[in-house]
């Protein structure tokens, strides 16, 4: 398996490169982003043998079949499909899209394609969520609440580095996106209510900086979900699962129950490591000819309920 990063030296495109370096058979045959001196460095550093600076030149390689596409958000459509009209699979870091319009655009083309695309729902494999999501289908767990908490101080347009944005994080589209997908897979389908609620829009970046958003499964499971680019303190998002047989507090890739005991995730998968989970799914999913988790067609329904939050606080 030959694959591409794009966005390759962003926070991103770099948990990328560490996670396919852990799978066997899987070989990053280019890189691409857009500083020409960045793009070549890395890939001299990394022993990558083919560096751009345009996707348009990466897709063209014949030792390309796959895209991981770590690049800015408003790109994502765009890109994805120009990757499958190339022939490439195509895995896009979350959020596939940030409208509704074009993430449906994006499965118009693979259901044309057939291609395997992938959205990189990183909950649905962490293996906090996974470990939940297992009790759940053995039938000995059952949400009563999700109460989610995605707290980040970025009053000024920059990344997971602390380095300065090109383009605009979004609260709704890329970060709700991440509890919206999740307690619709967890829960077992589409939001039958969904609302939310923005403060003020920053005067400068020009997005809401604080936002809440309200969820209900069709079996009557709540989510709350709280989201600030204001909160100066401990950064993240953390889940906390009220359940009627036991609270979980979920850290990424580690879980505890309600009072702090931290809970063995050994046996859950072959890594502890989310990223590298989502991109051994993308290869094995090519390699198998399948449908993999957190196909486009599947996300699709969380792109859907974020637009109706969207039309909700208009």
């Amino acid at each position: 398996m030959r694959i591409c990063v794009a966005g390759a030296y962003g926070a991103f495109g770099l948990k990328h490169l560490d996670a396919l370096a852990k799978i066997d058979g899987v070989q990053v045959t280019s890189v691409m982003g857009p500083t020409k001196a960045k793009i070549e460095a890395l890939a001299v550093e990394r022993g990558i043998g083919h560096a751009g600076t345009t996707l348009e030149e990466c897709i063209a390689r014949e030792d390309v079949d796959a895209v991981i596409l770590s690049t800015p958000t408003q790109m994502h459509a765009d890109q994805a499909i120009a990757c499958m009209n190339a022939g490439k699979h195509v895995l896009i870091e979350i959020p596939m899209a940030d409208s509704l319009a074009d993430s449906q655009a994006v499965v118009a083309k693979q259901k044309e394609t057939g291609l395997v695309a992938m959205a990189g729902q990183v909950r649905r494999f962490n293996p906090s969520h996974q470990w939940i999501k297992n009790k759940i289908d053995a039938g000995e767990l059952k949400i009563q609440q999700m109460d989610v908490q995605t707290y980040f101080f970025r009053r000024t347009n920059t990344n997971a580095k602390g380095e300065p944005r090109t383009w605009t994080d979004h609260l709704l589209w890329h970060h709700a996106c991440h509890t919206v997908d999740l307690f619709q897979y967890q829960t077992g389908g589409k939001a039958v209510e969904a609302f939310g609620l923005q403060g003020p829009a920053h005067p400068d970046l020009g997005i809401a900086m604080d936002m809440s958003i309200g969820l209900k499964a069709a079996d009557g499971a709540i989510c709350t979900l709280s989201l600030s680019f204001n909160n100066d303190g401990p950064l993240g998002t953390f889940f906390r699962y009220i359940c009627d047989n036991g609270t979980y507090i979920a850290r990424y890739d580690d879980l505890y129950d309600g009072n702090e005991n931290k809970i063995d995730l050994s046996g859950v998968a072959v890594s502890n490591n989310g990223i590298e989970l989502i991109d051994r799914e993308f290869v094995a999913a090519i390699q198998e000819g399948r449908k993999p988790n957190g196909c486009v067609t599947d996300v699709l329904a969380a792109m859907e309920t974020l637009d109706r939050i969207e039309r909700s606080m208009k």
